[in-house]
């Protein structure tokens, strides 16, 4: 990595703390960049002393910078957000939760944008906001750990003891002005004690944060589901989220608001035909677009099809 190259780095950093309202504190905590080599990049120093030796700062900090701040030296093609409803629904719900600390379960089908949109929230707000995606595997014990990651937060003892230090945290985040958020991805793998684990978050800090469960309608068959076998603590729980679920519009399967710049009509009518949600979309395109910059040759079917090894299109 040259120098021009991070000295862009450095400038967009700067901009990004003086828009988000970041210390370099803050800022290094949150990227994990070691305070006292932020200090010298900052100045466009990119080499500190040690054994009294000039020692160059490795390049990897550069990139956990560009990681922090969503930015991109080398300006390569990239997937560019589209207001689809699903995406003004999901920041709609996103904002008014943060601002006012509900708790909210939020639904959409597969593929239709939940996490991408819940990612361009976070970038839009990278203060205070929490995200953690569940795995099909994660105990109580695993989640609250990957909470305290995400929040920097040092953990240890029993899981209660856990959620103890976590509240507590939050709370101060709240009583310092700060409007804390916490978001589970992927929760239709949340198994039922990790749902009670989020009822007693809820019942100590709703009004003071967030808490979003976002999922598949696999979700509320498994909330509904343990409900009506009366499962220990599933009542309570769902009577405490029941007005607070939000349903995502279906997917426009004709891809109105992402196509509108492609030419080739017949490459419209392949993706409408072979793609059945903007997830499938942006794996078809995206590859393909930046393949298209590259050859500098017109985004088509053939080439799409070429990216994706498919078949070609048979010539007359």
């Amino acid at each position: 990595m040259n120098n021009t190259t991070k000295d862009q780095i450095i400038t967009a950093l700067e901009e990004w703390m003086k828009e988000n309202e970041y210390s370099a504190n803050e800022f290094a905590a949150k990227s994990g960049v070691p305070s006292n080599y932020l200090s010298y990049m900052r100045r466009n120093i990119y080499f500190i002393n040690a054994s009294g030796k000039d020692v160059e700062i490795d390049d990897k900090y550069f990139r956990m910078i560009c990681d922090t701040i969503d930015f991109d030296p080398d300006n390569k093609v990239a997937w560019t957000p589209r207001q689809t409803p699903q995406f003004m629904q999901m920041i709609s719900y996103l904002t008014d939760a943060k601002n006012f600390g509900y708790t909210n379960i939020i639904i959409g089908g597969t593929g239709s944008g939940k996490t991408y949109c819940t990612d361009i929230f976070i970038k839009q707000n990278p203060k205070d906001v929490f995200k953690i995606t569940v795995g099909s595997l994660d105990t109580i014990t695993d989640l609250l750990d990957k909470i305290g990651i995400a929040m920097r937060l040092p953990l240890a003892g029993s899981p209660s003891k856990k959620l103890r230090t976590i509240t507590k945290e939050i709370l101060k985040l709240k009583l310092d002005g700060r409007n804390p958020m916490i978001i589970w991805d992927e929760s239709e793998y949340l198994k039922q004690a990790t749902l009670c684990n989020i009822k007693e978050l809820h019942d100590n800090l709703y009004g003071k944060c967030a808490l979003i469960l976002i999922g598949t309608n696999q979700l509320i068959a498994k909330i509904e589901k343990l409900k009506n076998k009366n499962a220990a603590g599933m009542p309570q729980f769902y009577r405490r989220v029941k007005y607070g679920i939000r349903e995502l519009k279906p997917i426009d399967t004709r891809f109105k608001e992402f196509l509108t710049s492609i030419a080739d009509r017949e490459l419209k009518r392949f993706l409408q035909t072979e793609c059945e949600n903007y997830g499938e979309l942006h794996d078809a395109l995206l590859p393909a677009m930046r393949e298209a910059e590259r050859l500098n040759e017109p985004l088509t079917e053939n080439l799409v099809r070429k990216v994706l090894d498919l078949p070609k299109l048979a010539t007359i």
